[in-house]
């Protein structure tokens, strides 16, 4: 008997199951929200992502301008401190540049104290040494046909030995700074 009336629970149980079933459909119709209304969330949430999506477009592209800003800026600086340095060598080095004239004039003047010019051919020497350290070149200029871009020209002389165009005299030497002239050759051209 006991499995006779197990059999009729587990029946009752299968009935009523059903019947739970479509009571718990109804309940997910009732509580199942409208098309309208779940097309009224999803294009609230594309447009706040749209939204949301033009804001990091906008950020970004204000984040890119700012990065190539700086990066623009720390290339300017650069170069303008390269530029400061330069500008300031080459002031210093112009600055010297008239004892150097002053020891050379002095070596071309005889002098019967050997002692003395001794001491200024070692002076002219040290201040030689210290240029060249500095990358601070004479410019060659007798001999050599006149250039605008290292020369300065004074004069001009007829002279048949030396062909046109060619530097026959240099009052002043002229110097570079690596490539850049600081002071020009001022010259006596020929023909």
């Amino acid at each position: 008997m006991a499995k006779s009336n197990k059999g009729k629970a587990q029946s009752a149980k299968s009935e009523k199951i059903p019947e739970l079933e479509d009571e718990h459909q109804e309940h997910i119709d009732k509580n199942q929200p409208d098309e309208t209304v779940e097309s009224t969330v999803e294009s609230n949430a594309d447009s706040s992502d749209e939204i949301l999506i033009g804001q990091l477009s906008a950020e970004r592209d204000k984040y890119i301008r700012l990065a190539a800003e700086y990066d623009n800026f720390r290339k300017r600086s650069k170069l303008e401190r390269e530029a400061t340095y330069s500008d300031a060598c080459t002031d210093a080095i112009t600055r010297i540049l008239p004892v150097y004239d002053n020891l050379e004039r002095a070596l071309k003047q005889e002098c019967s104290d050997e002692a003395f010019y001794k001491g200024i051919e070692m002076t002219m020497t040290g201040l030689t040494e210290t240029l060249e350290s500095m990358d601070v070149k004479p410019i060659d200029a007798v001999g050599e046909p006149f250039d605008p871009n290292k020369h300065n020209a004074v004069m001009a002389i007829e002279n048949p030995e030396l062909g046109e165009k060619i530097v026959a005299e240099e009052f002043q030497r002229g110097f570079t700074l690596g490539d850049k002239v600081i002071r020009f050759s001022t010259v006596v051209v020929a023909n």
